[in-house]
């Protein structure tokens, strides 16, 4: 039964480049600059959580989302503070937890780290990484993570990371540590990993309906009692797009979407999106498109399948313009997030 007292609402950005009202597009710092807005907002309206993403392309404009989330965390004073994700696989662990480590200092306490392997790939050739080594990467460098945020002397040898003898790494945290989440596609080996190392779950759910999801919940369940580490409350984040109007965000969600996905198609063999696909996306799988209503009965069914503990929106998909983001995460906080509240506990009276 979900706790509705107990629910997070978050949105994310990718760092999509913003589109100017007469479709030309913005600079990469022009859009960094919008998210750092779009984050203001978001905490001004009580949004609990805003996820910057980490990307290496021509697409999206944030590479450091650490760097934007600090420049987020100098305007807001609640928000929490996520990457969405961190790659660790390409990225050095030590200087993973400095980053976080002075942002959970910069913002009080409210940095969250979000780790993944990564849906893309460009990082590993920029990085110097092979490819071939995808896993055992991920592995030994979240190993190295998990010794790192004790906050203790280490000593570590690995295969694709530093020797360290009794080594101290600072800053130290003012909070017992950082707040880590794993995002996770739908792989079985990374639920176990997770539920072993006692990180919370983050599920992107990018395709499909969300009750494919309920066995691997219930694997991470199991996972976290066969390892004897506390059952943490499951996170999810898929695509959406708000407007007053349900054919406005319609519209709008199947012309940016649309062209998102295919792009990131061309380079993973995907076929282009159908109109057939997108309106099934919409009625019952991963895309929350609508009127504040339509949006809020879906997610509401979502956190009630999976029994939620944090919703994330990801918002902005595509080139779509300031105006259009800002309004839907201020429909997402004044009318959804307190719609699907409503819902949830109605159904729990009930």
């Amino acid at each position: 039964m979900v706790n509705v007292n107990n629910l997070h609402f978050g949105i994310e950005t990718f760092g999509d480049i913003v589109s100017a009202e007469d479709g030309s597009l913005l600079t990469a710092g022009q859009s960094i600059r919008q998210i750092v807005k779009e984050g203001e907002l978001a905490d001004k309206l009580g949004i609990d959580v805003i996820g910057v993403g980490e990307h290496h392309r021509p697409d999206y404009s944030v590479s450091s989302p650490e760097v934007v989330l600090g420049a987020i965390a100098s305007v807001t004073q609640n928000i929490k503070l996520a990457t969405a994700v961190t790659v660790l696989s390409s990225d050095d662990p030590i200087r993973v937890y400095e980053r976080f480590a002075t942002l959970e200092g910069l913002s009080n306490g409210r940095a969250q780290v979000m780790l993944g392997r990564g849906s893309f790939t460009e990082s590993f050739p920029l990085f110097g990484y092979d490819l071939t080594d995808y896993d055992d990467l991920f592995n030994e460098k979240l190993e190295l993570y998990s010794q790192l945020i004790k906050e203790k002397p280490i000593t570590w040898h690995g295969k694709f990371t530093p020797s360290l003898k009794d080594q101290n790494v600072y800053p130290k945290t003012d909070y017992a540590g950082l707040e880590t989440y794993i995002g996770i596609g739908g792989s079985p080996e990374s639920i176990i990993r997770t539920a072993r190392y006692g990180y919370k779950v983050i599920l992107a759910i990018i395709g499909g309906q969300a009750d494919r999801f309920v066995p691997y919940i219930d694997l991470y369940k199991k996972a976290a009692a066969q390892y004897k580490m506390p059952i943490q409350p499951i996170a999810v984040h898929s695509h959406g797009f708000i407007a007053d109007d349900e054919e406005q965000a319609v519209a709008v969600a199947w012309k940016n979407i649309k062209a998102n996905f295919d792009r990131i198609g061309l380079t993973r063999g995907w076929a282009p999106m159908s109109r057939e696909q997108f309106d099934g996306e919409t009625k019952s799988g991963s895309f929350y498109v609508g009127n504040p209503e339509h949006v809020a009965q879906r997610i509401a069914r979502t956190i009630k399948l999976l029994d939620l503990g944090r919703f994330d929106l990801v918002y902005g998909a595509g080139n779509q313009t300031a105006a259009q983001r800002e309004r839907m995460i201020e429909l997402y906080a004044t009318k959804v997030i307190p719609r699907v509240k409503e819902i949830l506990t109605k159904e729990v009276v009930s």
